[in-house]
């Protein structure tokens, strides 16, 4: 199995919930690097052939340990969905759990094991939710680099607002004066059709004339 042990605890170390797949110390390293954990944010170990990826948020942490060869793709998206779906449920009853041991194994347990065995079970779609949460993290990124850009440079949000009008104004302007450029070469398009109709009617014209007046009966 690619995810063998995962739990959530409390920040100071107090265990709410875990689950095994097959008996090991797991919970026992995972101890230790719970222990480790001192605030938001993600990390990861790697012991014996095991990673331990650790995800804390809101003073909770959570943890599930998975076979190396697994990557860190399908673990890191593992803690995400557990984290979400704990907020989500549980996160008010755990508040008054704070000194209690396995205060939650009886009903987050039973999520856990359902969650590691879905993962297992479907693999490719925590690979997705990992690569799209990736993607949203660099568009973070980068918006909050922009930001702190801007503000280094002192602008103010006056001046951002009236640039964006101008920008917004240089647009339509941009937008009419294409639209008209257009029609005005619509115009022109016509006339010289126009234009190259009439010599050819008059060439004609002129050509009958010619045959005509050189004797050539063409009104008999």
């Amino acid at each position: 199995m690619p995810l063998v042990y995962s739990c959530i605890s409390l920040l100071h170390g107090v265990t709410l919930a875990e689950y095994a797949a097959f008996a090991g110390n797991f919970g026992a390293v995972a101890k230790e690097y719970l222990a480790r954990t001192t605030g938001e944010g993600k990390l990861s170990y790697a012991v014996d052939g095991h990673t331990f990826t650790v995800l804390c948020r809101g003073g909770f942490v959570f943890l599930v340990a998975a076979d190396e060869a697994t990557g860190k793709t399908i673990p890191s998206a593992f803690v995400d969905k557990v984290a979400d779906e704990f907020t989500s449920k549980y996160a008010d009853k755990a508040a008054g759990l704070a000194g209690k041991e396995g205060g939650l194994q009886s009903s987050f347990g039973k999520q856990l094991k359902s969650t590691m065995e879905h993962a297992t079970q479907y693999p490719e779609e925590y690979s997705k939710v990992a690569s799209v949460q990736k993607k949203v993290d660099e568009v973070k990124g980068i918006m909050t680099e922009n930001i702190d850009k801007v503000l280094a440079r002192g602008e103010k949000l006056e001046l951002l607002t009236d640039k964006t009008e101008n920008l917004m104004f240089e647009s339509d302007r941009f937008v009419r004066t294409g639209r008209a450029l257009r029609r005005r070469m619509w115009m022109q398009n016509c006339k010289m059709k126009i234009v190259v109709a009439l010599a050819v009617i008059l060439l004609a014209v002129v050509i009958f004339l010619l045959v005509c007046f050189s004797g050539g009966n063409c009104l008999k």
